[in-house]
């Protein structure tokens, strides 16, 4: 059942938005039309009215579909875009102004990231430090070591997409932990989404230790993201939303269950 929060107050800092008629990059997966309002009246029934719309990697740097929702959501969502590093300032400006606050990195996707990732974030940096933008990081566990030295050159806030890749098959004694710890404690955020990429089913017991580890070392740098629509799954196959919810209700108390999905969130994307 839907939980009993007051009506728009929370934040799912994780869902992507598809229109079946834009082109898509070759070697993934087809979308499925998934427009905003969608997914706006399905969060709306839990209690979720703020939206973080994240650049879906089969659209490579067009992220004119995840706009075109921001500028008709009349800021009331944030996006995460997918950017070349010589992208023009006024471009950057425009998508200040409907409501992205970061930049994403993809390494795990097929479609993902395909240039020398250190030159371009190097070259980027300096115009998203400007604008008080962050940088998301979608990448496997043991490429977290080499986001420390990248966290503390730019000095950029990172965010660390899907649980930072700490899936159910990460040790206690894995260096990704380490890893971890230093980005928080040099100021990185986590995600906690994307259970199902996770090496886990629902109810995703497997990663509830993953989590309240999480929770202990990042502390209030924490969101949590539904994934929807869950490219993963078929249409008729989709985890519900409070599924996606479940795993951070089973890690959190309640109090820190609610600031998860109200005051973080605002902390980071106002």
């Amino acid at each position: 059942m839907p939980h009993a929060r007051a009506p728009g107050l929370g934040w799912d800092c994780h869902v992507h938005v598809f229109d079946a008629k834009a082109p898509v990059r070759p070697g993934h997966y087809v979308p499925a039309h998934r427009p905003l309002f969608e997914i706006e009246q399905l969060a709306l029934r839990h209690g979720v009215g703020h939206l973080v719309l994240v650049q879906p990697s089969v659209y490579g740097t067009d992220n004119s579909v995840m706009l075109q929702a921001l500028e008709t959501a009349h800021a009331r969502h944030r996006g995460v875009a997918v950017v070349d590093p010589t992208i023009a300032d006024d471009d950057l400006d425009r998508m200040h102004a409907a409501g992205v606050r970061g930049v994403r990195f993809n390494l795990v996707s097929p479609a993902g990231h395909s240039g020398d990732v250190k030159s371009d974030l190097l070259r980027i940096a300096p115009r998203l430090r400007a604008r008080g933008w962050h940088v998301q990081w979608y990448v496997c566990a043991d490429e977290l070591p080499q986001l420390v030295a990248w966290q503390a050159q730019t000095g950029l806030c990172f965010v660390l997409d899907h649980l930072a890749g700490l899936d159910a098959s990460v040790s206690d004694t894995h260096p990704a932990w380490a890893a971890a710890e230093a980005l928080a404690c040099g100021g990185a955020w986590i995600k906690l989404s994307g259970w199902y990429r996770l090496g886990s089913s629902a109810p995703y017991p497997e990663l509830w230790p993953q989590i309240r580890r999480a929770a202990r070392l990042f502390g209030p740098h924490m969101v949590w993201g539904s994934d929807w629509p869950h490219t993963s799954f078929a249409a008729n196959q989709m985890p519900t939303y409070e599924t996606t919810l479940a795993p951070v209700r089973e890690c959190l108390d309640a109090a820190r269950f609610d600031s998860l999905l109200s005051k973080h969130a605002a902390d980071l994307y106002r």
